[in-house]
């Protein structure tokens, strides 16, 4: 995963000009689960026909300029790993905020499926 590399090709888009803001989500491997319980890593599945029609659709939202999705997948991560880099694309931050956070929770609840690995 490399973010510079995703943010270049976006702004090689051909209407890069009208794009105010780039927002960006990288999500990493944290030591504990939401419920607090240690972990030593994970490893995520990605829905690709789902994560397409996602990104699709909200790349026709009133503003959006591109949608740039990368995650790692069907391997072992470990504390601090890179797990999801998602950046967005649009004119004004209003816009961009909106559909960088329902682009992120329908990922998180739709497409992928993480499993963690306890220490405990």
């Amino acid at each position: 995963m490399n973010i510079s590399k995703m943010m270049e090709a976006i702004k090689q888009h051909p209407d890069f000009d009208k794009v105010g803001m780039v927002l960006c989500h990288n999500g990493v491997v944290r030591g504990t689960s939401r419920a607090g319980r240690g972990v030593n890593g994970l490893s995520v599945s990605v829905d690709h026909r789902i994560l397409d029609q996602i990104v699709s659709e909200q790349k026709k939202r009133p503003g959006i300029v591109d949608i740039r999705v990368e995650i790692a997948e069907d391997r072992d991560l470990e504390i601090g790993d890179d797990v999801m880099l998602l950046l967005v694309a649009g004119d004004i931050r209003e816009n961009v905020i909106a559909v960088l956070t329902d682009t992120l929770n329908q990922i998180k609840t739709s497409v992928t499926k993480k499993t963690e690995y306890f220490s405990d």
